[in-house]
């Protein structure tokens, strides 16, 4: 037998082509544009949980390198010195904002969309839990012995009265109840508990957002600033006296609070034997301070992880090194350069430091340069200097000087801890070692140096971050909402009373059921509450316990 299908027509309803031609009637008159549907798809994606734990892990894998690598924001000597250690891997990190991974438009864009997603599934839930909390329990099943747990018990008490009286002890167990209209024949009450499990699950996102809010308005109200200070050194809180400054979005250099601090002296003690030896084992900067132009000032030892509180913001030490302090005589005898110069650590372990002096002289093509390494604790190892200790018990520093043109006039800015050789002839063949207190005169009647002594410096962060206390907060009403949602359950009892049927009292059933597929011990409280309902009857006889429960039961549809 072969199968005949009659053409449609064109025109006919729910036809192919007639949707096609509907689809170009001008306007798209009754269709949503094909952009909407994409625009309601990508959302319902976006809100979902999944798309929700996809970013919230993408935003923790983010931050490792954020934790690991050096960031300008909080330490820009150190983002130099991995330069300098590595010069091949440096500046492919850096084109992936790897030194500045807060503030990266990708990791921005995890940020921002973390946000949406949160708020997207939050919103919808505040309204939902509302109207949840407004519904009373469902009406109580016709069969409670198909429940997960019931009992039945014969009552004294006629079907209204039992009731009645179940209804009374669940009310006083602060069970959300639910009783038939008044002069019905059907005798029951239904009441629900453990709405605190959805308050809990929703006080987690709702405390998420918190923290994601928080975590912005940081970003856009707070600051972080660098500042490296020598011993005896003071400066002020302004954008000119910084040396690195990151402020947020709508934060100018006017909003600085105007204090004050100077370094009096910085001290460090190290373990002086066993395996640990020459680990780091207390830093102690000690600190004067004034919270505004003619405050009292104040004194304070800056620790790690015990930074100075003063003016809404943090300042907290770092780093340090050592501030090696020369004094360069020029060929006519006049001095150039007085002061102490930090030198940068490029070992950690023994403090060996590097560094360069830049003493500019009179006249066009007279300056002097000195490249230097600074050694805490000084030892000759086949004719090379090392460190053995971070300590400065030793201290020695070895130079190699320069004469001509620094490039100081050029107008273009130059970096501290560079010297630019290019228009300089150098001066010793060797590098020249010096102790404190010794001078070295340079060849040809170029002038001097002299090795004055050793002081140290600090390198300290100053932050200000509005959003950090209502940070910890919702952290801490995330946790609690986790904890709730966790330990809290929600669970249905039901009590249906019938008459007898001797015509004297009644049968009243009690069933049970939790919300969720783990009971967390709904066993025992449901076998100690149809205890104490039957209990409460007078003359009431236990006619059945509570039944097994069955592995394949489920809720009816009440």
């Amino acid at each position: 037998m072969t199968d005949v299908h009659a053409p449609q027509s064109e025109s006919q309803p729910g036809s192919v082509a007639a949707e096609g031609a509907a689809g170009r009637l001008p306007g798209g008159a009754g269709r949503p544009a094909p952009s909407a549907g994409w625009l309601r798809w990508g959302w319902r994606q976006l809100t979902s949980m999944r798309t929700a734990l996809v970013l919230l892990f993408l935003l923790a894998l983010g931050s490792i390198p954020g934790s690991i690598l050096p960031q300008e924001g909080t330490d820009a000597g150190a983002v130099q010195q991995y330069y300098v250690s590595h010069p091949g891997l440096a500046p492919w990190l850096n084109r992936l904002d790897l030194f500045n991974v807060f503030a990266s438009p990708w990791f921005a864009a995890i940020y921002l969309l973390l946000f949406a997603s949160l708020v997207g599934c939050v919103v919808p839930r505040c309204f939902k839990l509302v109207g949840t909390a407004r519904t009373p329990p469902p009406r109580a099943p016709r069969n409670l012995a198909r429940l997960p747990h019931s009992s039945s018990y014969a009552s004294a008490l006629p079907p209204e009265a039992a009731v009645a009286r179940a209804a009374e002890i669940l009310g006083g167990q602060r069970f959300r109840l639910r009783r038939p209209d008044a002069g019905g024949t059907d005798y029951w009450v239904s009441a629900e508990k453990g709405y605190l499990r959805e308050v809990g699950n929703l006080l987690f996102h709702l405390a998420l957002l918190g923290v994601l809010l928080s975590i912005a308005a940081g970003g856009l109200f707070g600051y972080k600033a660098d500042k490296l200070l020598v011993e005896g050194q003071s400066f002020a809180d302004t954008t000119s006296a910084l040396d690195e400054f990151h402020p947020g979005r709508l934060v100018s250099g006017s909003d600085l609070p105007p204090f004050t601090m100077t370094l009096n002296k910085f001290t460090a003690t190290y373990i002086q034997s066993g395996q640990s030896l020459g680990q780091p084992e207390n830093f102690n900067a000690n600190v004067s301070y004034a919270s505004s132009p003619g405050a009292k000032p104040g004194t304070y030892n800056i620790r790690i992880n015990d930074p100075l509180s003063v003016d809404s913001l943090k300042v907290y030490l770092i780093g340090h090194g050592y501030a090696p302090e020369f004094k360069v005589t020029s060929a006519d005898g006049s001095v150039t350069y007085n002061a102490a110069t930090p030198f940068i650590p490029a070992s950690t372990s023994t403090f060996l430091s590097d560094g360069v002096v830049k003493a500019p002289g009179a006249a066009t093509g007279t300056d002097l340069g000195f490249m230097g390494v600074f050694v805490p604790t000084a030892i000759s190892n086949n004719g090379t200097l090392e460190s053995i200790f971070p300590a400065a018990d030793d201290p020695a520093v070895s130079l190699i000087a320069y004469y001509g043109n620094l490039g100081l006039n050029d107008g273009v800015p130059q970096s501290v801890y560079q010297l630019d050789t290019t228009r300089m002839t150098k001066l010793s063949a060797a590098p020249h070692l010096l102790t404190p207190g010794q001078t070295w005169t340079l060849p040809n009647g170029k002038g001097s140096v002299t090795f004055v002594g050793v002081k140290q410096w600090v390198s300290l962060a100053i932050t200000y971050d509005p959003g950090q206390v209502p940070a910890l907060v919702c952290g801490m009403l995330a946790l609690a909402g986790l904890l709730l949602s966790f330990f809290v359950r929600r669970r249905r009892v039901f009590v249906r009373a019938v008459p007898a049927a001797s015509g004297t009292g009644s049968v009243v059933t009690v069933g049970g059921l939790t919300r969720s597929d783990a009971s967390g011990g709904f066993e025992e409280e449901f076998t100690e509450l149809a205890a104490e309902i039957a209990a409460a009857e007078p003359n009431a006889g236990p006619n059945a316990g509570p039944t097994a429960e069955p592995s394949n039961k489920s809720e009816p549809g009440a």
